[in-house]
């Protein structure tokens, strides 16, 4: 009896995900003219187009459009820097004795450990400084039209013709999106298995 009332609320809790009516356009015509025609980014790693917006964000939001694409890029490069520094500090651990692999035998600890006997107050307040002097202005840039999302103006390595730049900001945002599902990984296994790489 149990059974066939949660199957019973669950069907219909289903139907108010449904459509309310047939006649709404598709999601291909619906995206035609979208923020996925002014950004690079709309592949998978395949190449093929990608237009992913399941609650069309931006088109509900549209002035935060620049916004959004500033996060995603900023998160997706923290999440790589971050994945390759929680690999890294399974190997090798910078100089003192706060930071061995005594103090901290694993790299999951390191948060707890850090924060009690550590620099993880004086690291927020130099992430703190970093967001009022370089990203708000930079944002508050963005939003009148004088930069792109992302852009720093650090192009020293950058490819001199467009579609090569294009290719690496798609790289770059693929690599983000990925490293931002590796880092939740990573940390979670390295918890749940109380192992160190390859958190087995």
């Amino acid at each position: 009896m149990k059974s066939v009332a949660i199957l019973s609320l669950l069907a219909a809790s289903a139907t108010a995900f449904a459509p309310a009516s047939t006649t709404q356009s598709s999601s291909s015509t619906a995206l035609a003219g979208s923020v996925f025609d002014d950004y690079v980014g709309a592949k998978d790693f395949r190449g093929a187009q990608f237009k992913f917006d399941p609650l069309k964000l931006s088109e509900t939001y549209e002035p935060f459009q620049g916004w959004f694409r500033e996060s995603e890029l900023r998160h997706g490069r923290t999440a790589m820097l971050a994945v390759v520094g929680y690999i890294a500090t399974d190997f090798v651990r910078i100089p003192g004795e706060m930071y061995s692999f005594e103090a901290i035998p694993k790299s999951a600890d390191a948060h707890d450990a850090l924060i009690a006997s550590g620099p993880m107050s004086q690291l927020l307040l130099w992430i703190g400084l970093f967001d009022l002097v370089v990203t708000a202005p930079a944002v508050q840039a963005m939003g009148q039209g004088e930069r792109e999302p992302g852009d720093f103006g650090w192009k020293l390595f950058a490819p001199s013709s467009k579609e090569a730049f294009d290719k690496k900001r798609e790289s770059e945002l693929l690599n983000g999106r990925l490293a931002m599902f590796a880092i939740g990984g990573i940390a979670t296994q390295s918890v749940l298995s109380g192992h160190g790489f390859p958190y087995l």
